[in-house]
């Protein structure tokens, strides 16, 4: 099998992810549900994981990391929490789903307006549309890179325009956490919400939200915390305010093996690995009639993510061929990204997309190529 779907979840981990996580189901207990051993245990290998990720990010530290069940439960609990009812709240046409839909929601249930930057056709964004659009806004939600092309976003350009006009920022950094430096400091962001199951290298229910100091989010959950238990509200301090219910240690034990490899290989040596892939692929499928590679407008160039089409080719089909022919792993579709498919003019024919990990090859790019130079030369012939 080749595996081009890590834009979805990368399946491929470091050993020492499965063996945290197995390890881990033979010791652990409830985090803060007790005071033996494996309670404790459970503890402190959460703990490492806060420590881990807030060192990852250049977060204020690990008591403003909380934990999530992955990115869509962060930005559901960091726009639900920070855009006030009635207030402004602005976005961009590459948003997720994971984005769209709670400010959808904030905006048909507590009178909130929302306004969408557009994207072009080349997937570039309008950064001084983007600056107008935020005065009077009271949150800024914006993806780092699009999940579709793969075009990278300046965020701390947008993070600027948003604090000029008095708004928070919350930055979806689902694929980029992992994948290209995430500075939470220098970009300048309020609350960073991260995903683990993907460039993180750690297992699915795993995610969660750094939030800068001085900012408050309420939480989105409320029920049992471990402590305070006679309060008939949930806690209000952090991480524990924004974690109802108990924590998953074993799935965080594995994030923090991930996370353990980034660091010890280093977030930007794994960029410019998926780069060279990316450039290597973007460049063979110009060789290719009839491929067309979507996006590629943003001048932060890419993450490791490519998606394109051939001719008229329905997207489905053409996965199911590199799938069933070649045993070539990749999405088609919509991608939960309707905004973004609407200004690339591919709503109906939707996308093949194909993403590369820290463990992708050369080898598997060439293989990709080369299939897609076969399907693409029965499209012509009408096969």
């Amino acid at each position: 099998m080749i595996y081009l779907d890590n834009a979805a979840t990368t399946m491929t981990k470091p050993p020492e992810v499965a063996r945290a996580i197995t390890e881990a189901l033979g010791s652990f207990g409830g985090v803060g549900r007790g005071v033996h051993p494996a309670s404790i245990q459970a503890g402190l290998a959460v703990y490492e994981a806060r420590a881990a990720v807030s060192q990852l990010f250049d977060a204020p530290g690990p008591e403003r990391v909380s934990f999530a069940l992955n990115a869509t439960m962060a930005l559901n609990i960091a726009i639900a929490g920070l855009l006030p009812d009635g207030g402004k709240a602005v976005t961009t046409a590459a948003s997720h789903n994971s984005v769209l839909r709670p400010l959808y929601a904030a905006r048909d249930a507590r009178d909130c307006a929302v306004e969408v930057v557009p994207i072009d056709d080349r997937g570039a964004l309008d950064y001084d549309a983007f600056a107008r659009a935020c005065e009077g806004a009271a949150l800024v939600a914006v993806t780092h890179a699009s999940n579709l092309t793969g075009d990278v976003y300046d965020a701390a350009r947008m993070a600027d325009a948003a604090h000029a006009a008095g708004a928070l920022v919350v930055l979806d950094a689902a694929q980029t956490a992992g994948a290209v430096p995430v500075d939470m400091g220098a970009l300048g962001v309020d609350v960073v919400c991260f995903t683990g199951h993907k460039s993180l290298l750690g297992p699915q229910g795993t995610g969660g939200l750094c939030v800068a100091a001085g900012v408050d989010v309420p939480p989105l959950l409320e029920g049992g915390s471990g402590t305070h238990s006679f309060d008939e509200r949930h806690p209000r301090f952090m991480p524990e305010s924004l974690e109802a219910g108990t924590v998953n240690a074993h799935g965080l034990a594995g994030l923090a093996a991930g996370v353990a490899y980034l660091q010890q290989r280093g977030v930007a040596d794994v960029a410019t690995h998926e780069a060279q892939l990316v450039v290597r692929f973007v460049d063979g499928l110009h060789a290719v009639k009839g491929v067309r590679v979507l996006g590629g407008g943003s001048d932060a160039g890419r993450c490791g993510i490519v998606a394109l089409n051939v001719a008229d080719a329905d997207s489905a089909g053409v996965a199911d061929r590199l799938a069933s022919e070649w045993d070539i792993c990749t999405r088609a579709g919509a991608h939960c990204a309707p905004l973004m498919h609407r200004a690339l003019g591919t709503e109906r024919q939707g996308a093949v997309r194909v993403s590369f990990g820290p463990f992708s090859t050369e080898g598997e790019v060439d293989a990709c190529l080369e299939a897609l130079e076969v399907i693409a030369h029965d499209v012509s012939c009408g096969r």
